[in-house]
């Protein structure tokens, strides 16, 4: 009995942990897709884009990721929840890499 327990308090933290860190993510080839910012972890210099199409993009920043706005470089802190953005991404494996990022308002 305390076996079920503890198994299901597992299931439930586990449940828990990936809603936290974004749930389902989607892997879309490279190319240039539009959306809105769901979710921004400054710790992690990562955010969540919800495409037009429905998917949720996940992008870690990397050293090589531009942002932009209004034609000028940003820093990380001008990314925002609800923000319009338009994001170039590469498919490595099931990781997409931002390539670069501009903010539409």
């Amino acid at each position: 009995m305390k076996s079920v327990i503890l198994n299901s308090i597992g299931a439930i933290g586990l449940i828990i942990m990936m809603v936290a860190c974004g749930g389902d993510t989607d892997v879309v080839e490279s190319g240039t897709y539009q959306g809105k910012i769901k979710e921004v972890e400054a710790e992690k210099t990562e955010i969540y884009v919800e495409t037009t199409d429905n998917k949720t993009l996940e992008l870690y920043f990397t050293d090589q990721t531009t942002l932009m706005q209004n034609g000028e470089a940003v820093d990380f802190s001008m990314l925002q929840e609800g923000q319009n953005v338009e994001v170039e991404v590469e498919k490595v494996g099931k990781r997409l890499d931002p390539i670069s990022v501009k903010i539409l308002e």
